[in-house]
């Protein structure tokens, strides 16, 4: 059985306005992973993702291809302490 992980991505490039956030939902419910994907102010869009950690890899690689509308320039991933509900949503 796969440890639980979770980790906060900060995703950069064109990823506000073209279903970035939807795609990455999606994806993380394939995956089965939980979390939670939000537009910050700066133009970046803010990934957390928990589950197994398989999974949470995967979709971490994932987030470098995001929708077919976006173009991500960086994707920076770190381990994350806080809570995360069941299910994955977007804010």
């Amino acid at each position: 059985m796969s440890r639980t992980i979770t980790r906060r991505c900060l995703v950069s490039g064109r990823v506000q306005g073209v279903f970035y956030r939807a795609s990455t939902k999606k994806e993380a419910r394939a995956l089965g992973v939980s979390g939670w994907a939000r537009n910050l102010p700066d133009g970046r869009v803010e990934v957390v993702a928990s589950g197994p950690a398989e999974s949470v890899d995967a979709l971490c690689e994932w987030l470098w291809e995001g929708s077919p509308s976006s173009s991500v320039e960086d994707v920076v991933c770190r381990d994350y302490e806080g809570e995360v509900e069941e299910g994955f949503r977007t804010r």
